[in-house]
């Protein structure tokens, strides 16, 4: 049997990594890297850093890379497209898993935390099913929504109210039920101008913990447009967009 581990690396910034996340980077043999394509290149590259900046000289390990799959879009049935995308990827997983020597540990760096918006677990369980004997650890990471929280200074709840994490699909069918502050991640079409009528606060940000980091935060109606154009230029001008924001009903006062 050999043993998995599934780290989280946190949102962008090298110095996000835990101590027990390091400690795991020098437990592993195998590093599995899932290529995005030529437009996610800083992706890889910042994966190979942290290799480099905290394994130990004397350690030996290998990297491999697949092509991670892409789920197919704008399709009317969400869920169906996204189980073909979750057996795509298991099937690269069980190509990658099927690389290791008896004894050897692998290992997945994962963007943030691996509970938040990410499916390595749900595919690894999978791959346990179909036969593989293998184990798995998970450590935590540094998520975006703490960096996002962290660079605009503000926390994440309100007093006594509640919070919401969601995508931005869901945000299009409308502010859900008794919550005051909502975390929106996936979203690719701007879904908050859907709410720009409402009295809501925004704390916008893309490439978190970067070099390319991007903040925005303001009354929604003010400041809408300007993160609509920002997004767009910024998405031009990488091939790719990493971003989430924080709505809040009564602002950054309440």
């Amino acid at each position: 049997m050999n043993d998995i581990l599934i780290i989280g690396i946190g949102a962008g910034d090298p110095d996000y990594l835990t101590t027990q996340a390091i400690k795991a980077l020098n437990r592993a043999d195998v590093f599995f890297i899932l290529d995005k394509g030529e437009a996610k290149d800083k992706l890889i590259a910042l994966r190979r850093l942290i290799l480099d900046r905290y394994i130990a000289p004397e350690r030996q390990y290998r990297v491999l890379e697949a092509t991670n799959p892409e789920r197919e879009r704008n399709v009317a049935d969400y869920d169906a497209s996204i189980d073909s995308l979750n057996r795509d990827k298991q099937a690269v997983f069980e190509q990658l898993l099927g690389q290791l020597q008896d004894g050897e540990t692998g290992a997945f760096l994962v963007w943030g935390d691996p509970s938040l918006y990410d499916s390595t677990i749900r595919i690894l369980d999978g791959v346990i099913a179909s036969g593989m004997p293998l184990d798995y650890e998970v450590i935590p990471g540094i998520t975006s929504v703490q960096a996002l929280t962290a660079r605009h200074r503000i926390p994440l709840n309100q007093i006594g109210r509640a919070v919401q994490i969601t995508t931005g699909r869901r945000l299009r069918e409308g502010w859900p039920e008794g919550v005051d502050s909502l975390v929106v991640m996936l979203d690719a079409g701007d879904s908050y101008r859907h709410l720009i009528d409402e009295d809501l606060h925004i704390y916008w940000g893309a490439y978190v913990g970067t070099p390319d980091e991007i903040l925005i935060a303001g009354k929604l109606a003010e400041v809408a447009e300007q993160i609509a154009t920002t997004r767009a230029a910024a998405r031009e001008a990488n091939g790719w967009i990493m971003d989430s924001y924080l709505l809040r009903r009564g602002g950054r006062e309440a």
